[in-house]
């Protein structure tokens, strides 16, 4: 795609979250199967069908557009889902590969703040208003699990990794 102007670029970028949104909602889900700890098992389920719905939203800010929502891949995605898998595979035992796995969900998580704190700055510039507005609820949904998996690993899944 060639980008020529300020809203060709804020269609990019949307085209990437949808790819982003796709890869985790199936990393998400090996993830939680992966992982022993109840808490972030469900943890993980919940963002899981969290992600789907915020994947449905991308895509019909794309439709408003006018644009396709398959246009893209996001690499960098990819690449920190890999970094993850070969991590996981490292991991010896229950409590450390789920500490693991809340570190490297927090990288992903913070990928995604990063882009849609941009696709929300992009919007507000073109004067999109109920698209920021979208991608402001979905930011804010990304933070949540930050924070929540912050907590997790904090109170419980952290100290069990060091008592292993």
């Amino acid at each position: 795609m060639q980008i020529n102007n300020l809203k060709d670029m804020y269609i990019a970028e949307l085209q990437e979250l949808v790819s982003m949104e796709g890869q985790l909602a199936g990393a998400l889900k090996r993830m939680a199967a992966a992982a022993s700890h109840p808490s972030l098992k469900e943890a993980f389920m919940l963002h899981q069908e969290e992600t789907l719905v915020q994947r449905q939203r991308l895509e019909s800010i794309l439709q408003k557009h006018d644009a396709s929502a398959a246009a893209h891949i996001d690499q960098s995605m990819q690449a920190l889902i890999q970094e993850t898998k070969k991590m996981l595979a490292m991991l010896k035992g229950d409590e450390l590969r789920d500490a693991g796995l809340i570190a490297s969900v927090q990288k992903l998580q913070h990928y995604e703040i990063a882009a849609y704190g941009s696709a929300a700055a992009l919007a507000g510039q073109l004067d999109l208003r109920d698209d920021q507005k979208i991608l402001h609820e979905s930011l804010e949904e990304e933070k949540e699990t930050d924070v929540l998996l912050t907590k997790l690993a904090k109170s419980e899944v952290n100290q069990q990794a060091v008592a292993a």
